[in-house]
């Protein structure tokens, strides 16, 4: 009002807040992006290799997975129009849930419109006040979310660290107990060792939810996903395990499924908040969903290339200075971390890998710890030889000045880089 003098409201310190994420160089930005054939984008415009996509069979942009969503608005149309229990639970996808439970030989799945929203759901309905949660200390946000709105008592273990998961559950009075994480580490690309994971369950009565958000349709027979991989779906497939993978990464659609035991499965349709009182997916989602299996099981040639590509980025990264202090992480998947250490040397290499057009993000603290700032390089069955080639150029022309600039500043003399890339 006019004359009134306003009283301070917290509102104002928000740009205040704002400049101090920039000065520690933790401050995102989106960049507006087009697809522009096989592993390259327009980026703001500008032409990029990208290697920061999950599409990591290249079926994003899949001619035939267009069409089956193009076909399904002659009979579904564009939106789902209601909840799956009230008018949402489509012909599409009820035929998409049968078919995801088959194709990982897990006797139900309950499919969801976005994966945040699943694992955000599930942990809650699954446990709560008075029960247990035992959690990687590297797990994804949305289980940690998840963790957090259950109310249940949250025991957090180092990364990979069985031998401290093994005395926290033994340690455990709680009735109930759920083991939480993910199959392929998002960050980090290692792969945990579900066979001993499920061992602990079933010695200490606890259930075991995985997130195979970066194994589904790349490891395992025929892309069946991180559980397969270790062989433990079909006839081997044990009650205790409640297997979660998204649909938006090498599936190259959207969306997200949870399968398991039949039972558990359907107290999930029944408690889970983020399924009961959300609007459906989209069936024309559910068609192009039933195509992309259908190529996922197909693409074992595919899978032959990712790993070709992987195995020649680690072999030339391996040959990188060692004195810069950069850090290959192990990883035999497609999410190969390069740890640079700080927010702005990450973003510096960002940028000029940016200029020379190549498009590799850099992660920074809270995504990862502090200190661990890292370009997170996502390989793709898109990508070519000549295009990881392309980009181990460019990282070994930039650790070669930046190990030049150390040592003439050293020396005390100037340094300038030996070409203008700007």
């Amino acid at each position: 009002m006019t004359g009134v003098h306003a009283a301070p409201s917290w509102l104002d310190d928000i740009p205040a807040r704002l400049a101090d994420l920039d000065r520690a160089h933790l401050l995102r930005r989106r960049r507006v992006v087009l697809p522009a054939g096989g592993a390259r984008m327009l980026v703001d415009g500008a032409p990029m290799l990208a290697f920061c996509s999950n599409d990591y069979l290249g079926l994003a942009s899949h001619p035939a997975l267009a069409e089956a969503a193009r076909e399904a608005t002659h009979t579904f149309g564009v939106g789902a129009g209601g909840s799956p229990l009230v008018s949402g639970h489509s012909a599409a996808n009820d035929a998409l849930e049968h078919e995801l439970a088959a194709f990982v030989q897990l006797p139900r799945a309950l499919y969801f419109y976005a994966g945040y929203a699943t694992n955000t759901g599930i942990i809650p309905a699954l446990v709560g006040d008075g029960d247990a949660i035992f959690s990687d200390a590297l797990n994804h946000a949305c289980l940690i979310d998840g963790a957090r709105l259950s109310r249940a008592t949250i025991h957090r273990y180092p990364h990979a660290d069985l031998a401290v998961l093994e005395a926290q559950l033994a340690a455990s009075t709680a009735r109930r107990k759920l083991v939480i994480s993910d199959a392929v580490f998002s960050m980090d690309g290692d792969l945990i060792d579900i066979p001993a994971l499920l061992a602990l369950c079933e010695r200490y009565d606890a259930l075991l939810l995985l997130d195979d958000a970066h194994g589904f349709g790349v490891l395992g027979p025929q892309g069946r996903g991180s559980l397969a991989h270790a062989g433990l779906t079909g006839a081997a497939a044990s009650r205790r395990v409640l297997y979660m993978a998204t649909l938006g990464k090498a599936a190259g659609v959207a969306g997200a499924f949870v399968a398991g035991d039949a039972a558990l499965i359907e107290w999930l349709l029944q408690k889970t908040r983020t399924y009961i009182f959300a609007t459906a997916a989209p069936p024309l989602l559910a068609c192009a969903l039933r195509k992309s299996l259908e190529l996922i099981a197909a693409a074992d040639d595919l899978r032959h290339g990712l790993r070709q590509r992987i195995a020649q980025l680690r072999e030339g990264l391996a040959t990188l200075p060692t004195e810069l202090g950069w850090h290959l992480l192990p990883s035999s998947t497609a999410v190969q971390a390069l740890v640079i250490g700080s927010n702005e040397a990450a973003l510096a290499v960002m940028e000029r890998l940016r200029q020379e057009g190549l498009w590799v993000p850099a992660i920074r603290p809270p995504t990862v710890p502090a200190g661990t700032a890292r370009l997170r390089i996502a390989l793709s069955a898109a990508h070519t030889a000549e295009d990881v080639d392309q980009l181990l150029s460019a990282l070994a022309a930039h650790a070669a000045d930046c190990v030049a600039s150390s040592r003439q500043k050293a020396a005390g003399t100037p340094w300038a880089p030996a070409a203008n890339i700007a």
